[in-house]
């Protein structure tokens, strides 16, 4: 489980440095890898995505004090 929480973190932090890459200079990373909504980059955004609900939904249900 706890290496679950790692997996997740990094694909949210991934997603978040993607995310600061289209904000600041309009860029994708991942569709620039993997091609515009190719199979592979859609896969990408959803695991990311499943990643971010996981890690907000562990944090609520166990916050640290």
């Amino acid at each position: 489980m706890k290496n679950l929480k790692k997996v997740a973190w990094i694909l949210l932090i991934i997603g978040w440095l993607n995310r600061g890459l289209v904000g600041l200079f309009n860029f994708d990373l991942v569709a620039w890898i993997f091609g515009y909504m190719s199979f592979v980059s859609r896969v990408i955004y959803a695991v990311v995505g499943i990643a971010t609900v996981y890690v907000l939904v562990s944090y609520n249900m166990n916050p640290k004090k």
